[in-house]
């Protein structure tokens, strides 16, 4: 029987890409008492999580706030933009960008998914000379948005969107560039505006480090311009009047208050310059990965991304030996060591694992994750070449950071 006292000593290795842990600091604030979302107070409130939330997408333009999960923030990307049986040209990386997909074909939209086939397709990140070619030959510019992943969650592999924006241009193309950074923002580089993305899709459970409930789209200027004349139907997810109530710290329908609190929290201990601001935060992600990739070298296993110009700092895919059942272990890891792992999903399903390595982390967190794995692979019988913990423990040790680099706030 499930009862909430599943994990009764310790706390729970939650190293699932995400959710994430929410840190005691933001659950405090998420604590504060429920107010009314018409009152003055709560303007204030309003007003704080969008100044943040826009410089943690690193934009000048409007960020939307919906109560809803990132397939939420897709459909309203999607559903703001266009009309019905637009062209829609998106990129196969994995399991998410095939999800993103299939809602714009259910949305009536005509999309065409380019990509590498099989499986090298979602072990690498998107190809931007293959979307160039690809706008160029369509001279009567049907194509009316380009769309992509920027951290796929699935696989572990983030791509260079700065040169999906080359390519785009490079073709002189007028498509919107749509980008799904819901896994990569506040854990891998992003920039809203100077990579000329018109609309970021992003929520709440991963390098925010708050608890699912909350998607965001980041517009720009040309975005707004193209859901003024977007017919695809939309009432909850238009941006205008929420644009319009925001200028004063309001949202048209009943928003997720205490959340919102969260937010506010989470964007303090993001930006805080105390502890180096968003590139700090970006800066003990990658060196997390490397961590963690040290270890799977160590094991002799490989990594789900076969191109390490572009390894997620958000989590590694760790591939199992031809055989062994990657659910089998990770079920092991979870019932014997009380650790949670991400598995594999769609054509990788069964064939690896994912770590997690993002938000509320430090060096003991990800030391005992990879122990966990490490005393699982080995109960589950795979054969490692070597000792994981001990890779992760001198790579950590001998790329020390200062004490206040290692966390938000």
């Amino acid at each position: 029987m499930l009862t909430l006292d599943n994990h009764p000593t310790g706390r729970h290795f939650l190293q699932i890409p995400g959710p994430s842990p929410v840190p005691d600091r933001i659950l405090r604030a998420m604590s504060l008492p429920t107010i009314d979302h018409r009152g003055p107070e709560f303007a204030v409130l309003g007003r704080r999580v969008l100044e943040g939330i826009a410089q943690v997408f690193q934009t000048r333009h409007p960020v939307i706030i919906y109560p809803a999960s990132g397939t939420g923030a897709w459909e309203a990307a999607l559903a703001n933009t266009l009309s019905p049986g637009d062209h829609v040209l998106m990129y196969e990386t994995g399991h998410f960008a095939t999800l993103w997909n299939r809602m714009a074909t259910r949305l009536g939209l005509k999309t065409e998914f380019l990509g590498l086939p099989g499986i090298e397709g979602w072990r690498r990140g998107v190809q931007a000379h293959m979307i160039e070619e690809r706008l160029r030959a369509d001279r009567e510019h049907a194509i009316k948005a380009v769309c992509v992943v920027h951290n796929e969650t699935s696989t572990g592999v983030t791509s260079d969107i700065a040169a999906v924006r080359r390519a785009i241009d490079a073709a002189g193309h007028p498509a919107l560039l749509m980008v799904d950074s819901i896994s990569g923002l506040a854990s891998a580089d992003y920039r809203h505006d100077e990579w000329g993305v018109d609309v970021t899709v992003s929520g709440s459970q991963k390098g925010l480090m708050l608890p699912p409930g909350i998607s965001f789209n980041a517009v720009s200027p040309r975005a707004i311009e193209a859901s003024k004349t977007a017919r695809l139907p939309k009432s909850f997810w238009a941006w205008d009047e929420i644009i319009e109530m925001n200028k004063g710290g309001y949202w048209p329908y009943t928003p997720n208050t205490n959340l919102l609190y969260g937010l506010a929290e989470s964007c303090d201990m993001l930006l805080s310059p105390q502890h180096g601001g968003l590139p700090a935060v970006f800066a003990r992600h990658q060196r997390w990965a490397a961590g963690v990739r040290a270890a799977v070298n160590a094991w002799g296993l490989d990594i789900q991304c076969a191109d390490p110009a572009v390894y997620s700092p958000v989590l590694t895919g760790v591939m199992m030996p031809e055989g062994v059942d990657a659910d089998a272990v990770r079920r092991v890891i979870y019932e014997r060591f009380d650790c949670s792992l991400g598995t594999g999903l769609g054509k990788v399903k069964g064939r690896m694992f994912r770590i997690g390595h993002l938000g509320d982390c430090n060096d003991l967190t990800l030391v005992a994750a990879v122990a966990g794995c490490e005393m699982g692979l080995k109960l589950s019988g795979v054969k490692l070449a070597g000792s994981g913990v001990q890779a992760a423990m001198d790579y950590f040790a001998s790329n020390a950071v200062r004490l206040a680099q290692l966390h938000s706030g």
